[in-house]
């Protein structure tokens, strides 16, 4: 077990990652010590895992129950939100009490939002299932909801107590999502750590294979590396906007595809093969390391190449992004191996060859 804290002064919490979590997870409310505890698992996560974390928690005098909310993003609603407070409610749930996230981002996501509002704020811990929610979404402590066809639109920054990885559960997962999650991996590698990104393209099978060691330890540094960052910019007002690099073009393509036909790692493997080409057209990157992004994603089985959405739709959506600055579009590209920057005043004949190179991946 390898345990990684994120500094945020009154509001750290550890990071465990391991293969299991039963002792973390019991030694963890011991230190929470939460009176009782509502699980929030989508249906498939909740029947692999739920009954399991239930036992857990009572065999430690924890009363827990479990809550079962639609899977995917189509979930990711106020409806489905408003779902969890009844049931805190009627569950008799106080500010003594604990959320546990028991499932992937969404299910993180939504969980986290609740917890930040009921009652203004309770505790909730963070026990992610899913590659992408391991390395992403599970750290950091952006929570919320899409709204009107915008993702994550609504929402709270709002720090887990705790976030325990079982890398055990991604044997259970479809190949898609792990290939989804592998997106976000890369992703650090190319923007904070050039040794890490060799890791990667050396090791792309044994990841794809899911070798125990080789996971625990791509979870684990993309894990720090977020931790890092979130540490120095918890608000996302400077150094944080680096982790969106594919992300820009990534939501406008997730959203144009009805935010079912491209998983968000699909869609930021595009968005970040499509932000390589901007970076290559304004000179900050050569020729030779973005075909290598783009190289290392087709190896780990993601797409690169931009759907026929035009490039109207995808700039019109961008313009609504959370990271746009009034009519400013905002990029975070890479300036070299393991290493990004910020860019907000991309002309937009620039942004427009990009996506057209990107059709042509």
């Amino acid at each position: 077990m390898k345990t990684i804290g994120v500094n945020l002064g009154a509001t750290s919490y550890p990071i465990h990652i391991g293969a299991g979590w039963d002792d973390i997870l019991i030694s963890e409310c011991a230190r929470i010590k939460p009176n009782k505890a509502l699980i929030v698992a989508d249906a498939n996560t909740g029947l692999l895992y739920g009954g399991k974390v239930q036992g857990l928690l009572a065999s430690i005098g924890i009363e827990a129950r479990q809550i079962s909310i639609p899977a995917g993003e189509g979930a990711k609603t106020l409806d489905t939100v408003g779902g969890l407070y009844t049931a805190a409610l009627e569950f008799g749930m106080d500010r003594g009490s604990v959320f546990i996230a028991l499932g992937g981002g969404v299910t993180g996501d939504l969980t986290g939002f609740a917890a930040s509002t009921y009652m203004r704020g309770v505790k909730y811990i963070q026990m992610p299932t899913t590659l992408l929610a391991q390395v992403d979404s599970s750290v950091g402590g952006k929570t919320g909801v899409d709204f009107a066809g915008v993702k994550n639109i609504v929402g709270s920054f709002y720090q887990p107590v705790s976030v325990i990885i079982n890398t055990d559960t991604l044997i259970t997962l479809p190949v898609r999502q792990v290939l989804s999650g592998l997106a976000e991996v890369i992703k650090y590698g190319i923007i904070a750590d050039a040794g890490f990104l060799d890791f990667l393209e050396a090791n792309i099978q044994p990841i794809l294979s899911l070798d125990s060691q080789v996971l625990i330890h791509a979870v684990s540094r993309s894990c720090s590396i977020k931790a890092e960052i979130v540490s120095k910019d918890e608000r996302d007002h400077g150094i944080r906007a680096v982790l969106n690099f594919g992300h820009t073009v990534g939501h406008a393509v997730e959203a144009l595809g009805g935010m079912s036909a491209y998983t968000h790692g699909e869609a930021v493997a595009i968005g970040m093969a499509a932000e390589a080409n901007m970076a290559l057209l304004l000179g900050l990157i050569d020729q030779r390391f973005a075909e290598r992004i783009k190289e290392l994603l087709l190896r780990a089985g993601l797409p690169v190449r931009m759907p026929d959405f035009s490039n109207e739709s995808i700039i019109s959506l961008m313009r609504h992004d959370k990271k746009a600055t009034g009519s400013r579009l905002v990029f975070a590209l890479p300036t070299g191996p393991g290493q990004a920057d910020i860019y907000k005043d991309l002309k937009p004949e620039i942004i427009s060859r990009a996506l057209d190179m990107a059709r042509l991946a």
